[in-house]
C-alpha cells in the first residue's frame, strides 16, 4: 500500500443486556447495519421507564423508530444530524401514543451513533444513557447527562465523585415521552481512525466504572470480551442491587 493510498480497516461490533437485579429487564440495545453500504451502521440503546411493562414498551419503540428511519436512510445524501433529531423526536411522539395504554406513563432515554462512509460519525443522547468515543484507551468525548446531578456539576455545586452517591442521583431533566419537548443533544465527533472505539451504555453500566476503566478494558480487549468484562464487573461492584444493563461496542481495526 503506498502512502497516498485509502487505510483499510474493518468494524468489531457486540451488543449485551442484562436483567441485573430488577424484576424486568426495561433496557433495549440493537447494532443495524446498513443494508445498502457496509461502512455504515446505526448503534441504538435505550433504557425504559414506568412500570414493569411501560419502561419496556417505551425502550421498544426508541429501537422500532431508528429501525424504519435507517431502513430509508441514504447515506450518500442523507443528513446525519437530522436524521437522529428526527428519531428523538419521532420516538418521543411514539412514546406519549403508548402512554394511553401503559400501566404508568412511559418515559425512555437515549444514546445513539451513527457511522457513515469516511467514518464519519454523530452521536446523540436524551436522559443519563451515555455515548463514549475513546481514541485507544483516552477518552475522546462523552456526551453530558440530562439529569439533576448534572446540572449540580455543571452549578460546581457537587464533583463526579459525589454525584455517583447523590441520593437523587435517577432523577432526570430531559428523556424522550415526558410532557416537555425532547432534549436533541446531537454532535459531530472527530472522524474515526483504527484503534477508536465507540461504547453506548446505560446508567446500570457506566455508574460502576471511571472514565478511565472503561477506556482500558475496551482498548485491550476485543468487543464481545468488552463487553462480557464489563457487565460481570458491574454485577459483581452492584452487589445485588444493580439496575439493568446494556451496551453497545463498536470498535474500528486496521486491516494490515
Amino acid at each position: 500500500m503506498n502512502a497516498s493510498a485509502p487505510l483499510a480497516y474493518r468494524l468489531l461490533a457486540a451488543t449485551a443486556l442484562h436483567k441485573g437485579d430488577r424484576p424486568y429487564q426495561q433496557d433495549q440495545v440493537e447494532i443495524q447495519r446498513h443494508g445498502r453500504n457496509k461502512d455504515c451502521l446505526l448503534a441504538v440503546l435505550a433504557d425504559g421507564m414506568g412500570g414493569k411493562s411501560g419502561g419496556r414498551k417505551a425502550a421498544d419503540q426508541v429501537v422500532l423508530t431508528a429501525r424504519q428511519l435507517f431502513d430509508r436512510y441514504v447515506p450518500a445524501k442523507d443528513d446525519a444530524f437530522d436524521t437522529l433529531r428526527q428519531l428523538a423526536t419521532e420516538a418521543h411522539l411514539m412514546i406519549k401514543l403508548t402512554a394511553i395504554t401503559a400501566e404508568e406513563e412511559p418515559h425512555s432515554t437515549m444514546a445513539a451513533f451513527l457511522l457513515g462512509p469516511g467514518m464519519n460519525c454523530v452521536i446523540a443522547h436524551a436522559g443519563d444513557s451515555r455515548v463514549y468515543h475513546f481514541r485507544g484507551a483516552e477518552l475522546v468525548v462523552r456526551t453530558i447527562d440530562h439529569s439533576y446531578v448534572q446540572r449540580l456539576i455543571d452549578e460546581g455545586k457537587i464533583d463526579e465523585e459525589q454525584a455517583n452517591v447523590h441520593p437523587q442521583g435517577n432523577l432526570l431533566t430531559g428523556c424522550l415521552g415526558t410532557h416537555s419537548d425532547p432534549p436533541t443533544a446531537v454532535q459531530q465527533v472527530d472522524a474515526l481512525q483504527p484503534g477508536d472505539t465507540l461504547l453506548a451504555c446505560s446508567d446500570g453500566l457506566w455508574h460502576y466504572f471511571t472514565t478511565r476503566e472503561l477506556g482500558l478494558i475496551v482498548n485491550s480487549l476485543p468487543p464481545r470480551e468488552a463487553s462480557e468484562m464489563l457487565v460481570a464487573r458491574a454485577r459483581q461492584r452492584a452487589r445485588q442491587q444493580g439496575d439493568n444493563v446494556s451496551l453497545a461496542i463498536v470498535r474500528v481495526e486496521a486491516i494490515t
